[in-house]
């Protein structure tokens, strides 16, 4: 069994290691000939012209940052009061039954979440703030926040019943309420599974793009809340099917997929080195 376990280790960090070789290989041909400032820092992206093309791709970054702590600021706090009313105050019965509901949003396929949002949510955008098209950057959020839910909800559940026993009796045993237990307490006790918990949601928001890709309109645009934008995600996928193998806007958008391969990373990297401080 340790050897079954040990080549099962080393199967995931050789594809870890093939997937990023794979990355640098097929996307610095586009960064050299497009120029490393000029890709990252263009804010013009027309990769089908035929006389003029560009490839700036910091209209994509942006949006993908502001999409992405947007969806964090709406639901990390649902997602980790959700996870505080089922594990300290919800009724077994009623825990019970918000569970199942729960694991449902995790099982939903992201087409289903493009599709109510396309269908509901752009239409009510477009109504509600007297647009000409209700596809935006604000649509993607509020359909990023909706999906990291059940992570964050599922995660922040088990760190908190994770939390002794002797905690809570020791705190009510010195007066504090089952608010201030829940909060001062358990919350803080279980910080490291609630910021994990974070950091999968933070992962399936930025590496979403078939649910954006129906909601936000998909235009190289700046980030605004109510304007048509398109993020790194989609930009490959809305043009990966028609691009010409070994074209350079091909190349492009393998290089856009090494910087997002990179942006997580970095990402990761900082949330595990936080948790690690956290955890000493």
């Amino acid at each position: 069994m340790r050897l079954i376990f040990t080549v099962c280790g080393f199967i995931a960090i050789a594809f870890v290691l093939l997937i990023s070789v794979y990355l640098i290989l097929s996307g610095l041909p586009a960064i050299k000939e497009v120029g490393l400032f000029d890709f990252l820092f263009g804010t013009r992206w027309d990769s089908t012209n035929k006389t003029d093309p560009a490839y700036g791709i910091l209209p994509f970054i942006l949006t993908s940052v502001w999409g992405t702590c947007g969806a964090i600021v709406l639901g990390v706090p649902v997602g980790i009061l959700t996870a505080v009313f089922l594990a300290r105050v919800a009724p077994p019965k009623l825990a019970a039954a918000v569970r199942p509901a729960v694991d449902l949003l995790a099982g939903i396929p992201s087409v289903v979440y493009g599709l109510v949002g396309m269908m509901v949510l752009v239409p009510a955008i477009k109504d509600l703030f007297d647009l000409k098209a209700g596809d935006s950057l604000l649509a993607a959020i509020l359909v990023l926040a909706v999906m990291i839910l059940p992570s964050i909800i599922s995660v922040s559940e088990t760190a908190l019943k994770a939390v002794p026993k002797e905690y809570t009796e020791g705190s009510l045993a010195l007066g504090a309420t089952e608010l201030e237990t829940s909060f001062k307490v358990i919350l803080p006790a279980a910080r490291s599974g609630v910021a994990a918990s974070v950091v999968l949601g933070v992962g399936r928001a930025i590496g979403e793009a078939m649910a954006i890709l129906m909601v936000a309109g998909n235009s190289p645009n700046m980030p605004g809340l109510f304007k048509s934008v398109k993020f790194l995600t989609t930009a490959i996928a809305s043009e990966m099917s028609y691009a010409s193998v070994g074209s350079l806007q091909r190349n492009a958008l393998y290089s856009i997929g090494l910087v997002l391969f990179v942006f997580i990373m970095l990402i990761n990297v900082l949330l595990n080195r936080i948790l690690k401080k956290d955890k000493e």
